[in-house]
């Protein structure tokens, strides 16, 4: 049976940032506007005014402080509150398959290995702009390489489920090496005008190359994957295909991302905490072997806690290192960007722990050891 490994990571960032500070400005200038056109109806408790939000208040419940977006002028103008993102014709590379083609090209340069070197793709994340052909195929094709590829949606899972069915086929023998990558735009399903989540989510692309750990003694090898759902609605998004067959407008806030914030800690941090213990149990390791701590980052809090659990104790910054003050909640792509930019200081023999959690629920974890 073939052993795999991670021996390349890539990471393409947007170039516009939006910080706390303009992005409450902006959805403040909303909500003044907002009340202002209803202040009759608010006067007469027909509706609710709207809360302003404050920086303050985004770093405590979250620990963000900015966020990377595909286009920061549509978010922030007051009128609009959604990214400026122009369909482009089918004879160019779509804004996914951009985003992969950046990501990938460094994946590749650090795993020293070129588009002939691949045999399979995967396009794991929570929103894909089209439903067919496979933006996977569509990378496929843009970086030239041969044999097969698909998409996959786990939500804030997807990467690390990804990266399990990239195993699988390495030990199937149906690829030597996969290219595995996250392209998420996470901007055009939020709700900009949502106060509780209008914070919450940036843009960003993460490549993950995954080969045949046979191939060479660098990188890190794959030692287990552990991959659990439970059906939640606590997140959701229902946009899809048939909502054009209804034409009664009901639920049109469901069509764009909507959680139970509360709901959320309280069921996945505990359930996150035990699968990983499960998953060190399984392979007699202690908590203390752990080195790293990926985890997926979408809120600082749950991350802590998770940690400690675990751990059985507060963890360190470098133990469990935090990427989503600088880029929020990247879905999918948030614990490979913490593992791509804080994963080279360790030593050989050195174990950590890849994990992600979210919509489903879903949670994959991945037990890694430096080589």
């Amino acid at each position: 049976m073939a052993h795999a490994a991670i021996v390349g990571t890539g990471l393409y960032t947007p170039a516009n940032s939006i910080s706390n500070e303009e992005l409450v400005c902006s959805f403040n200038a909303y909500v003044d506007a907002h009340n202002a056109k209803h202040a009759d109806a608010i006067a007469a408790g027909e509706v609710a005014p709207l809360a302003h939000s404050s920086p303050n208040f985004i770093t405590k419940a979250s620990g963000i402080k900015s966020r990377y977006v595909v286009d920061k002028k549509g978010i922030l103008d007051p009128n609009r509150m959604v990214p400026i993102i122009p369909e482009r014709p089918n004879d160019t590379w779509s804004i996914q398959c951009e985003m992969a083609i950046a990501a990938a090209t460094e994946a590749m340069q650090q795993a020293e290995v070129g588009p002939s070197d691949i045999d399979a793709v995967i396009v794991a994340c929570s929103n894909l702009q089209r439903a067919y052909p496979a933006i996977a195929i569509e990378v496929q094709e843009a970086l030239g390489i041969e044999g097969f590829a698909f998409d996959m949606n786990v939500a804030c899972s997807s990467a690390t489920f990804g990266i399990t069915q990239a195993c699988g086929a390495i030990r199937d023998g149906m690829a030597k090496r996969v290219l595995m990558v996250n392209p998420e735009i996470c901007s055009g399903h939020l709700n900009f005008t949502d106060r509780d989540s209008h914070f919450i989510f940036g843009d960003v692309c993460t490549a993950v190359i995954i080969e045949d750990a046979s191939l060479r003694d660098t990188g890190f090898l794959i030692r287990d994957t552990k991959l659990k759902t439970m059906f939640s609605n606590n997140i959701r998004n229902n946009f899809g295909f048939l909502n054009r067959g209804d034409e009664s407008g009901v639920g049109n806030r469901d069509k764009l991302f909507i959680q139970e914030g509360r709901k959320v800690f309280k069921e996945v941090c505990p359930a996150v905490a035990q699968l990983i213990t499960e998953q060190l149990e399984s392979k007699t390791l202690a908590p203390a072997s752990i080195k790293r701590m990926w985890l997926h980052q979408a809120n600082l809090n749950m991350n802590d806690l998770i940690a400690r659990k675990v751990l059985g104790r507060t963890p360190d910054s470098n133990e469990a290192p935090v990427i989503l003050d600088e880029y929020a909640n990247t879905s999918s792509a948030g614990s490979v960007i913490a593992f791509h930019k804080h994963s080279q200081d360790l030593k050989t023999g050195d174990l950590g722990v890849l994990c992600s959690f979210g919509a489903g629920y879903s949670i994959g974890s991945v037990l890694l050891e430096k080589r």
